[in-house]
C-alpha cells in the first residue's frame, strides 16, 4: 500500500486567513512543510474577493456598533481600542513584508480613505457627540474630527449633502488617517509569496473530503474537483480556514471541541457605482447606525472602493438570507450542518432571533426602488441608472451554547481548537479579515505554545514591535510604530532617508 505524502501543516481555504497562516509560520519557521488545498480554481474567490466585503480597514475609527451605548447614556469604547490596535498589529505584519523587498508596493492593496461617521436627528447627533469626545480622550483617536456645521460637513462629503431638508439635524467625525483595503489582492500577494517559498504549496480545485486522527495528527482526504481523483496528506497540524465551509469541516474532524456549534448564513448585497463622475465627488468611507433590529454587518455605509486601480462607490450591505455557507456552495449546507450536539442551540437562536428573521425575509424582498430610498438617506440625489445590484459574500454567524438561553447568535470571529492544538478552525465574520494578524497570533500561541515562547520568541518580537495591549496603553509607541506602519505601506509620502531608517 502506497504511502502517504507528510507535511508539517495543512490549510483548507485560500482565502486572507490561511494565507496569513501559512506567510506567518514560514517566517518563524523556514524549515516548515506546508500545503494551502483551495476547492476553487483561485485564491482570494470567497470572502476576501474585493467584491465579497467593504474593503473596510476596521480601526474603529467611523463603525458605531462597536461602540455601544449603555442604557444610562454612557459610551463604552473598549471594543473599538481593541480593533484599532489589532488593526495596528495587521499593519505591522503587512509593513514588515513590504519592507523585505519581495512582497510589491503595498499600494497594490490598501489606500488612504477618510473614514467618517454620520447621523442623523437630536438623538444620533447626542450619541455622535458623546462618542467622539470619550474616543478623542484616547491616544488611538486623537486626530478624530467632529462637526455640525453643514459647511464643514459639505467639505467632508460633498456627494451626500445637496438635496437635504435644510432644517435637518445632523454631525459627522472624521479620521483622516483611514484605510481601504483590497484583501483579495493581498490574499493574492501573500500566496505568491508562499509560492516562491521552498516547501510550500498551493494546490488549487482540491477539496477536503475527510479527516481522522492518526498516530501523529491528521489524515486529509483531498479530492480533485475536476478529475475525482483522490489521495491522503499527513500532517501534524490542520488548519481549517475555508470562509463558511470552516463548520462543515470542523464538524468532519468530531473533536470535542466542535460539539454545540452551528451556522446561520446572512447573505449581502450592495449597490455600486462606477460612474466617474459621481466617484469623484465621494473619497471617504461615511458609516452611520443600523435598522432596529438589524445584525451588527448591516450597518449601512457608503464607501469609496479602490480595487486594481480603479474607484467606485458602494452603497449597502442589504442583508439576504439563503442556507448556502459560501457563495459557490450548497442549498443543502445548513440542513446538513445540523446536528444532535448542535439542534438545540440552533432552535433556541431561531425562537429567539425572530426580529433578525422578520427582518433578513424583508431585506430580500426589497424592490430597487427601495434599496435606493435607503441609499437617498445618505445621498438624496441618487438616482437609478447609475447605480447596480452587487452580490457580495456568505457570512455564516456563529451559534453556541449558552447555559441560560440554550443558545446564543455570535457576531465576530471565534478560534476553536483541539485539545492538543493539532486542529483549529476559524469560525464567523467581520471584522475578520481586517485582524486576521491578531487572530493568527491568537492560533500561534494556543496551538504552538512551546515554540511561541521559545524557538520563535525573537522573530515574533521582530515582526511585532509592539501587541495590542502595549498599544493600547502606550501612546508615544503607538504613535511611533503607526507612522513607521504608514511610511512602509505607503500611505504617507516620505524621504527615502526616511523610508529606509
Amino acid at each position: 500500500m502506497a504511502q502517504n505524502e507528510s507535511v508539517d501543516v495543512v490549510l483548507v481555504g485560500a482565502g486572507i486567513m490561511s494565507a496569513t497562516l501559512a506567510v506567518l509560520l514560514k517566517e518563524l519557521d523556514p524549515t516548515l512543510k506546508l500545503e494551502v488545498v483551495e476547492a476553487m480554481d483561485s485564491g482570494a474567490a470567497e470572502s476576501s474577493n474585493p467584491w465579497n466585503n467593504a474593503g473596510t480597514g476596521h480601526a474603529g475609527l467611523c463603525e458605531l456598533n462597536y461602540t455601544p451605548q449603555a442604557a444610562d447614556g454612557s459610551i463604552d469604547i473598549k471594543k473599538a481600542v481593541h480593533i484599532n490596535t489589532q488593526f495596528e498589529v495587521s499593519r505591522q505584519f503587512w509593513a514588515y513584508l513590504s519592507k523585505k523587498g519581495s512582497f510589491g508596493s503595498a499600494r497594490a492593496f490598501i489606500n488612504p480613505v477618510p473614514h467618517l461617521s454620520y447621523v442623523e436627528g437630536d438623538k444620533g447627533v447626542s450619541f455622535l457627540k458623546k462618542r467622539f469626545e470619550m474616543l478623542k480622550q484616547h491616544h488611538a483617536f486623537a486626530e478624530m474630527e467632529y462637526t455640525e456645521d453643514k459647511a464643514v460637513m459639505n467639505d467632508w462629503m460633498p456627494l451626500m449633502m445637496p438635496g437635504r431638508p435644510a432644517d435637518q439635524h445632523i454631525a459627522a467625525t472624521r479620521v483622516l488617517k483611514g484605510t481601504d483595503v483590497n484583501f483579495g489582492a493581498l490574499t493574492n500577494k501573500l500566496l505568491k509569496l508562499l509560492g516562491d517559498t521552498p516547501d510550500a504549496q498551493v494546490k488549487y480545485s482540491k477539496k477536503v473530503v475527510g479527516l481522522r486522527r492518526n498516530g501523529s495528527g491528521w489524515t486529509v482526504s483531498i479530492k480533485d474537483v475536476n478529475s475525482g481523483g483522490s489521495r491522503e496528506v499527513d500532517a501534524r497540524f490542520v488548519f481549517l480556514g475555508a470562509g463558511g465551509a470552516a463548520l462543515p469541516l470542523l464538524q468532519l474532524s468530531g473533536i470535542p471541541e466542535s460539539k454545540g456549534f452551528g451556522g446561520f448564513p446572512v447573505s449581502g448585497q450592495w449597490l455600486r457605482c462606477d460612474n466617474p463622475e459621481i466617484v469623484k465627488q465621494h473619497q471617504a468611507k461615511v458609516y452611520s447606525q443600523a435598522a432596529v433590529g438589524a445584525p451588527p454587518m448591516s450597518v449601512p455605509h457608503l464607501d469609496t472602493r479602490v480595487v486594481d486601480g480603479k474607484k467606485s462607490l458602494l452603497f449597502g450591505p442589504y442583508a439576504g438570507f439563503t442556507t448556502k455557507f459560501l457563495k459557490h456552495g450548497s442549498f443543502m449546507d445548513l440542513p446538513l450542518s445540523v446536528r444532535m450536539g448542535n439542534i438545540g442551540p440552533m432552535l433556541a437562536v431561531a425562537r429567539d432571533n425572530m426580529d433578525l428573521t422578520k427582518y433578513l425575509v424583508s431585506e430580500v424582498m426589497q424592490s430597487m426602488e427601495q434599496r435606493l430610498e435607503s441609499l437617498r438617506r445618505f445621498y438624496p440625489e441618487a438616482k437609478a441608472e447609475d447605480w447596480r445590484l452587487e452580490v457580495a459574500g456568505q457570512r455564516v454567524q456563529i451559534i453556541k451554547k449558552d447555559p441560560k438561553k440554550g443558545g446564543i447568535l455570535q457576531f465576530g470571529t471565534e478560534l476553536v481548537s483541539a485539545q492538543d492544538g493539532s486542529l483549529a478552525a476559524l469560525l464567523g465574520a467581520s471584522p475578520g479579515a481586517s485582524v486576521t494578524v491578531s487572530i493568527m497570533l491568537e492560533l500561534i500561541e494556543r496551538c504552538f505554545p512551546e515554540q511561541a515562547k521559545g524557538a520563535w520568541a525573537a522573530k515574533l518580537k521582530e515582526i511585532f514591535p509592539a501587541r495590542e495591549k502595549t498599544l493600547a496603553t502606550d501612546a508615544a509607541l503607538y504613535h511611533k510604530i503607526s507612522a513607521d506602519n504608514d511610511v512602509a505601506l505607503e500611505l504617507v509620502e516620505s524621504s527615502p532617508a526616511k523610508h529606509y531608517a
